[in-house]
């Protein structure tokens, strides 16, 4: 395996910019190769069977790609579609485990919060994950299947009453147990951090998925002895199966910084 490949990252959608952002300051000398299924999203709402297929299709678009490891920068096919895998070529990382291991570390009353797809939280993934670390640790799931369309509307500011508005909605009773932890179970969810602590206090703490899985992505590259070695320059390219028109200003702005590589739109359904 070329330790000078890039890394390859896929989502539903935007969301999973949100691990490239953590990878583009964790490693900033690796390239990236992003692929977004704008085209199929949201993944939340789909079949278990449409989702391990979405995300097998995902594994080999990146695979053509030549990257060296990939990271399912998606709550709900990492939930949903794990065994993927088992059939990968290269490592692979998914957003769950390292999630779960964080928020059992930092929870202080052992109650954990989990927002997710529904998808997800039907899978009870994190809750599995949770348990295995800890089983005396309470997790209460909550699935909020209109953030991810929010999102990927670009509809974040914590001043928005749309966006003030649904995250009362759905987190109305999960503040009610008391949980100190939340995990954001799905990559789109880090960009309304704002406006969940608004609602749930400055005392509960968030679980970015997205960040997590880039943390742990970067220890899985050093224990492999798969790092490039480069201490800067690294290239991100960008591949959707939709439309790429408005996709250069939301990227930017959800990365924070400017995107000097391509932008593709692709056919997926050749994988």
């Amino acid at each position: 395996m070329d330790k000078n490949s890039a890394i390859g990252v896929f989502d539903s959608g935007f969301g999973g910019l949100t691990a490239v952002r953590e990878l583009i300051k964790l490693l900033p000398g690796e390239d990236i190769i992003y692929f977004g299924d704008t085209g199929r999203l949201p993944y939340g709402s789909k079949s278990r069977e449409t989702i391990k297929k979405y995300a097998l299709q995902d594994s080999r678009f990146l695979l053509s790609m030549g990257v060296k490891y990939i990271i399912v920068a998606c709550g709900t096919a990492s939930a949903v579609a794990a065994d993927t895998k088992e059939i990968m070529p290269v490592p692979m990382t998914g957003v769950v485990e390292p999630t779960a291991a964080a928020a059992a570390k930092a929870t202080k009353n052992g109650k954990i919060g989990v927002i997710a797809t529904a998808a997800t939280v039907a899978s009870h993934a994190y809750l599995k994950s949770v348990n295995e670390i800890s089983a005396s640790v309470q997790v209460i799931e909550q699935a909020c299947p209109l953030f991810v369309p929010m999102v990927e509307e670009g509809c974040v500011d914590r001043g928005d009453i749309v966006v003030k508005t649904m995250v009362e909605r759905y987190l109305s009773a999960l503040k009610r147990t008391g949980v100190d932890t939340v995990i954001l179970g799905c990559t789109h969810y880090p960009l309304l951090t704002d406006a969940i602590r608004d609602y749930m206090g400055k005392n509960v703490t968030l679980i970015n998925s997205g960040e997590q899985a880039a943390i742990y992505a970067k220890s899985e590259l050093e224990r492999l002895e798969l790092l490039n070695g480069k201490k800067s320059g690294g290239s991100t390219d960008f591949y959707l199966s939709d439309d790429t028109e408005k996709f250069g200003a939301l990227a930017e702005y959800y990365i924070g910084c400017h995107i000097d590589g391509r932008v593709e739109r692709i056919d997926i359904e050749k994988y």
